[in-house]
């Protein structure tokens, strides 16, 4: 390094403190914001400690060693992206805020340059405005790609969770339940549900599951199948799966394809299925 950088890269550390006090400093009341002026202790205390992350990022690329400034980049990321992501904070806020930090962290270079005004040349100091300024950039960039992956992972676990919950498998006895289905049923829905109903079953010991379609507000030739093939599954488990509620457009979606239900006893509705059938298989 040379020797001025060495100067303003020790200036920085040691300004590191200021540099938060003076970015916190620039806050405003903003309601249900995790920048806003009035949030909590703790709150701020994580503020505090991220912006140090972050100034401690920014100031390692001042050095001779890329990879130094890469790794506190990524790490830097990471951090802050999965702690935006937790508090529900939208990205566009985040960027707010990181140009706010790039603001009070140029104030500690503008004053580092009035103290040396002497011997830092506009050579050195445009030098130093491309290092610091291409940092905050790629600083954003990874912010961003981070922080829309984790929510992509967020997404992906709560819809999972969403799906999963609806094709509970409800036991009625120790070896008889039910799986009622309500709402659109879509092929990422129905694929899910091939694979969990059978795994539920086998689990919960259920010899007996009845499907109820009732709910079902719409469904195609594909979904159909994908049924039969839930019907199949447990079979080969030894499951025996009742079908209700069957509706005309899944008897005809079905007919299309060819699907064989002859071997699957079919009922128009719960209610009938329960009053014919539970009787015979409780006794």
């Amino acid at each position: 390094m040379k020797q001025l950088d060495v100067k303003l890269y020790e200036f920085l550390l040691a300004n590191f403190n200021n540099i938060t006090d003076s970015w916190l400093a620039m806050r405003e009341v903003e309601n249900g914001s995790i920048y806003s002026l009035d949030v909590n202790n703790k709150l701020e205390e994580t503020l505090r400690e991220q912006n140090k992350l972050t100034n401690l990022t920014i100031t390692s690329s001042l050095l001779d060693d890329p990879e130094i400034f890469e790794k506190n980049k990524k790490k830097w990321a990471a951090v802050v992206a999965l702690s935006r992501v937790n508090s529900n904070t939208p990205i566009e806020d985040v960027l707010s805020a990181l140009s706010k930090v790039r603001l009070a962290y140029w104030k500690f270079v503008e004053e580092f340059y009035h103290l040396h005004e002497d011997s830092v040349t506009i050579e050195v100091y445009v030098r130093w405005s491309k290092t610091i300024n291409s940092a905050f950039d790629q600083v954003y960039v990874d912010f961003a790609a981070t922080y829309n992956r984790f929510i992509s992972r967020k997404f992906d676990t709560q819809q999972t969770l969403i799906n999963e919950l609806s094709s509970p498998v409800i036991k009625l006895t120790d070896k008889i339940g039910v799986v009622p289905l309500v709402g659109d049923m879509d092929e990422l829905r129905a694929r899910i549900m091939l694979e969990s109903i059978p795994a539920k079953c086998l689990e919960a010991d259920i010899i007996h599951l009845y499907i109820d379609l009732s709910g079902v507000t719409v469904i195609d030739t594909l979904v159909a199948q994908q049924i039969y093939q839930v019907t199949q599954v447990l079979e080969l488990l030894g499951t025996e799966a009742i079908l209700t509620g069957i509706r005309p457009e899944i008897a005809h979606a079905s007919t299309e394809l060819g699907l064989d239900f002859t071997n699957i006893q079919t009922f128009s509705s719960l209610q009938q299925a329960f009053s014919k059938e539970f009787s015979i298989i409780t006794h």
